[in-house]
């Protein structure tokens, strides 16, 4: 087939017409690490090479979130975590609770009684300590004006102490 030849019809698009782009239709088409993506398509590659930034952001942000942006990650996270941890210890507590029975409908059931109970259980946990966290690390930079480690620090500090301030000293 001619080296200009773009396939015509149904029989392109299977191979059964011509062979596509050229070498001479692509020279000095800077492709940057993209192959062409379809000798099928009207497209000029070197419009989809991208060398700005992705996101427009309001005059005088920066491009790191701040501590409030990433609490919601963080007790999200948390929640999920403390979750999966509890269902595995849920799963090594049950399976060990019924290791005398037979496995049967009512093992099962416990077993995953105890999964979900200390899923909960650890969810629950997990979170409450990461929105402690969370809140005292906000409300320690609103207060300070500055975000660096000290808040962190800060945060961690006062969330431990609330934490086990109905344990003793």
């Amino acid at each position: 087939s001619s080296g200009s030849s773009k396939g015509t019809g149904l029989g392109g698009l299977f191979g059964g017409g011509g062979a596509g782009y050229s070498s001479a239709d692509l020279a000095g088409v800077p492709l940057t690490g993209m192959s062409p993506l379809s000798p099928y398509l009207n497209l000029d590659p070197r419009y989809l090479v991208q060398d700005t930034d992705e996101f427009i952001l309001p005059t005088g942000a920066n491009k790191t979130r701040g501590r409030f942006e990433l609490a919601f990650f963080t007790i999200g996270g948390c929640c999920m975590t403390g979750a999966a941890l509890g269902a595995l210890n849920g799963l090594r507590l049950g399976l060990k609770e019924t290791q005398n029975m037979a496995w049967s409908k009512p093992r099962n059931v416990q077993i995953l009684n105890m999964v979900t109970r200390q899923g909960a259980l650890w969810a629950n946990t997990l979170g409450s300590l990461a929105l402690l966290y969370s809140a005292f690390g906000v409300v320690i930079e609103k207060t300070r004006g500055a975000e660096d480690d000290l808040n962190t620090i800060a945060a961690g500090t006062l969330t431990g102490m609330l934490y086990k301030s109905t344990g003793k000293v």
